[in-house]
């Protein structure tokens, strides 16, 4: 008899059940705190880094991270001008 690894098993119930419910959206003030953890967590990640290319994927990973904060800030304020 096979058996799924369990890894199998949960990939499957998370696949049937994200079909079957329906997902809240984050907000926009949710995306962007969240941009803006990732971006602190990766420049905090670079003094610790072992390789010089592992240096600049967290240099890089900031980066995207910040710019993508500022992007998020700037539709919240479109967004309350909207309103």
């Amino acid at each position: 008899m096979f058996v799924y690894p369990r890894r199998k098993v949960k990939e499957r119930l998370s696949s049937y059940y994200s079909h079957r419910m329906p997902k809240r959206e984050p907000t926009t003030e949710e995306l962007r705190r969240s941009q803006q953890e990732r971006a602190t967590e990766e420049h905090e990640a670079v003094p610790n880094s072992l390789t010089p290319e592992e240096e600049r994927q967290h240099r890089r990973r900031a980066s995207k991270s910040a710019y993508l904060e500022r992007k998020l800030a700037e539709r919240e304020r479109s967004e309350r001008r909207e309103d």
